[in-house]
C-alpha cells in the first residue's frame, strides 16, 4: 500500500481559512524574478518549447518543473521552487507548452494535459546535454497530470538517469475537475482560465483560418463545451469524452517503474476528491498518494512566511530514492 496515511502539511496562516483563499492568496503574492536563461528547443514537428535555466555547469543533479495551466516560469509557485531547489544545489529547468512562453507556438494545436510528448522531448533533450546524476520531474496542476502520464508512458523506457516524479493539485481524472468547473464558488476560476484560453483560440484561428469554430465558441456555458469546440478537435478527438480519456493521466500512470508521490488537498477547490486515483495508491507500490485536509490548489503555504511546503515535501521525497 502506498497511500500516505498522515499528511507533513502543517498548515496554513491563520488568515488563509478555506481552499478559496489557499489557493489564490499564495498565488497572487509578488516574488522577485528569476534571471533565467532562455533556450529554444525545436521540435520534430516543426513546433518549439521554450525552456527556462537556473543552472550552473558544475551542477550534476537536475530538477524539471511542469507548470499548470495557462502557467509559465514567472508564476510565484515556479519562482519560488526554482530558487529553493538551485539553493539545494540543483540546476533547475522550467520549461512552458506550447503557446505559454510569450510566443505564440507554430503548429495547428495548442497544449493540453494530456500532451506528455513535449515533456518526453524536454527529458530527452536534457538527458542528452549533460550526464546529470540525477533527474527529477515536479510538476503542478496540469503539470502534474503531465508528469503522472509521461512516467506511466515511458515505463521501462524512461531514461535511467530519471529518478522520481512529484506531482501538486493534479487533476488526474480531467472529466471530475472539469465539472468542478461549474460549481457556483468557482466561477473566477472559470472565467480567469476562459478569457485566456479564448484569446489563444482566437490567436490559433487567426494563424489557421477554419481551424476553430469561434461562433459555436460564442455560446460557450460551461467547460466541456470548450473541450467540445477546442480541446479535442485539436487534439484528434471527436468528443471531449475521448480527450479526457487520452489526458487523464489515471489512466496511464499505473505503468510508472520509478516512485510517483501525488499530494492532492482534500480542500481543493478545482481537484475534487474524485480526481484522485486513490484505489491505484492502493495497489500500486510505487504511487504514493498523500490528501492533507488543507492546502488548497497549488497553495500549500505555511506561517510565519516560509514559503510554500511543497517545495521541502518535494525534496524530502526525491532525496530518499536512488537512481
Amino acid at each position: 500500500m502506498a497511500l500516505i496515511s498522515a499528511s507533513s502539511y502543517p498548515g496554513p496562516p491563520r488568515y488563509q481559512w478555506g481552499g478559496h483563499l489557499q489557493t489564490i492568496l499564495p498565488n497572487i503574492r509578488r516574488s522577485q524574478p528569476l534571471e533565467y536563461q532562455r533556450e529554444r528547443l525545436e521540435l520534430a514537428d516543426g513546433d518549439f518549447l521554450d525552456l527556462d535555466w537556473l543552472a550552473t555547469p558544475a551542477q550534476d543533479r537536475l530538477v524539471i518543473l511542469s507548470h499548470g495551466l495557462e502557467g509559465d516560469s514567472s508564476r510565484p509557485y515556479m519562482v519560488e521552487a526554482a530558487r529553493f531547489f538551485f539553493s539545494q544545489g540543483y540546476a533547475v529547468l522550467a520549461w512552458h507548452s506550447r503557446s505559454c512562453s510569450g510566443e505564440m507556438n507554430r503548429n495547428p494545436v495548442l497544449y493540453s494535459h494530456g500532451q506528455s510528448q513535449d515533456l518526453a522531448a524536454v527529458v530527452e533533450y536534457a538527458v542528452a546535454k549533460q550526464p546529470y546524476q540525477s533527474i527529477d520531474l515536479i510538476g503542478y496542476s496540469m503539470g502534474g497530470n503531465l508528469t503522472g502520464k509521461y512516467l506511466g508512458l515511458a515505463g521501462s523506457g524512461l531514461p535511467q538517469v530519471v529518478r522520481c516524479g512529484v506531482a501538486f493539485s493534479a487533476p488526474c481524472w480531467i472529466e471530475h475537475s472539469v465539472d468542478a468547473l461549474e460549481r457556483p464558488g468557482n466561477w473566477l476560476y472559470k472565467r480567469k482560465f476562459y478569457r485566456s484560453l479564448r484569446a489563444k483560440a482566437e490567436q490559433k484561428e487567426a494563424q489557421f483560418p477554419g481551424l476553430i469554430d469561434l461562433a459555436a465558441l460564442d455560446k460557450f456555458k460551461v467547460w466541456r463545451d470548450f473541450d467540445r469546440i477546442v480541446s479535442a478537435p485539436l487534439n484528434g478527438f471527436e468528443t471531449a469524452e475521448e480527450f479526457y480519456a487520452y489526458a487523464s493521466a489515471a489512466n496511464f500512470m499505473g505503468g510508472t517503474q520509478v516512485p510517483l508521490l501525488l499530494v492532492n488537498a482534500l480542500n481543493d477547490p478545482i481537484i475534487p476528491v474524485a480526481c484522485t486515483p486513490v484505489e491505484l495508491g492502493r495497489g500500486h507500490p510505487l504511487i504514493h498518494i498523500e490528501q492533507p485536509s488543507q492546502g488548497g490548489h497549488v497553495g500549500f503555504s505555511r506561517s510565519q512566511g516560509r514559503g510554500s511546503w511543497m517545495n521541502e515535501r518535494a525534496l524530502a521525497f526525491m532525496e530518499r530514492q536512488t537512481v
